[in-house]
């Protein structure tokens, strides 16, 4: 196969996989949301009013499946791997159509949930709840289920309750916490803690090395002795 602009070695061009999409939904008499043109090599669809979304990457290399992903507001509730066409466009269908977590399952088998997910859906949680339970089950899910040490890491974070109460944030799996939901990025309180540095856990403060444990514990443990008294939930 010769490879035109925008295609990748698997063969997928961009928009392809949108046209592939679209043909095997008007076969099955599908409606899939409004799809953003934006993708490029992926197919993505929202639905506006409801801040539902889609987004479908085609096989590659390493994974001969399409994966999907179902978001909400943002945060991703569920997502599957399927060799099927046909389920991928009646799992985009059902959610952005309105489907719930279960009722998508049940038109799509392919799709995974965790409870945290069913139990959102039910009574939703707050901003920085529902950030920290996305964070934490990233280890169920590839590609980041080959990070373990940025995992721990955070698990011994939610472990402390004013850490619980702070607005976890990553860069380059490296944590660090802010008292602000909405501008995380201009309230950063404290330490940041690197899940590999050197090896070991590295403390940091503004660049400088305060110190390096052997467990993410030990790390937490400097972040919260060094943090302001009377240190309030994120808002």
């Amino acid at each position: 196969m010769n490879f035109g602009a925008g295609q990748g070695e698997d063969g997928w061009g961009d928009g392809d996989l949108r046209a592939a999409l679209g043909g095997t939904a008007g076969e099955l008499g599908l409606a899939l949301g409004e799809s953003d043109e934006k993708g490029g090599r992926l197919a993505a669809y929202v639905d506006a009013g409801s801040r539902r979304r889609v987004t479908v990457y085609p096989p590659g290399e390493r994974r001969r499946t399409f994966q999907v992903n179902l978001q909400d507001t943002g945060t991703r509730l569920a997502c599957g791997w399927t060799t099927e066409l046909a389920e991928v466009a009646r799992a985009t269908a059902a959610w952005t159509g309105g489907a719930g977590l279960e009722e998508t399952r049940a038109r799509a088998s392919f799709v995974q949930f965790r409870p945290w997910a069913l139990a959102h859906e039910q009574e939703p949680f707050g901003a920085v709840e529902l950030t920290w339970r996305a964070k934490l089950d990233r280890i169920h899910m590839p590609p980041y289920d080959r990070h373990p040490r940025a995992h721990a890491l955070l698990a011994a974070a939610y472990a402390q309750p004013v850490l619980r109460r702070l607005m976890p944030v990553n860069s380059h799996f490296n944590l660090w916490f802010s008292t602000s939901v909405e501008e995380f990025w201009k309230a950063r309180v404290g330490y940041v803690i690197c899940p590999d540095d050197e090896g070991l856990y590295g403390v940091r403060n503004r660049g400088e090395l305060i110190a390096r444990t052997g467990t993410p514990e030990e790390a937490v443990a400097l972040l919260v002795a060094a943090l302001p008294e009377g240190l309030g939930p994120a808002g």
